[in-house]
């Protein structure tokens, strides 16, 4: 289920995120995307990540990894692009076929 919610988004999150993947909801920024493919399927691979790891451990290795990352790299939007979770999700988005492929535990395997 899709959900636009621009006060979510303006409270919560930076002005670069667009959408955001709570199995099994997506909450949406605006209108727009709740039609865009690429970014609906990115959260959709979420789900299957979030699914994989039984939902609140998928968050607490999010956060981790993050954390981790941003020590290590010093800079917000590299760290984020370096979760393994969202390195999966950034490359498969365009493929309208990889959810129906895609192995257990992809985000760990090299592509």
């Amino acid at each position: 289920m899709i959900f636009v919610s621009p006060l979510l988004f303006k409270l919560f999150f930076r002005k670069q995120n667009q959408a955001f993947a709570f199995y099994p909801f997506i909450f949406c920024r605006n209108h727009d995307l709740k039609v865009n493919t690429h970014i609906i399927r990115h959260e959709k691979i979420h789900h299957r990540q979030q699914l994989e790891l039984l939902i609140l451990p998928f968050y607490i290795l999010y956060f981790l990894e993050f954390l981790f990352r941003y020590a290590y790299l010093k800079d917000f939007d590299k760290a984020y692009r370096a979760i393994s979770f969202e390195k999966e999700a950034y490359q498969n988005d365009n493929n309208a076929n990889y959810l129906k492929t895609r192995k257990l535990w992809s985000m760990w395997r090299k592509q």
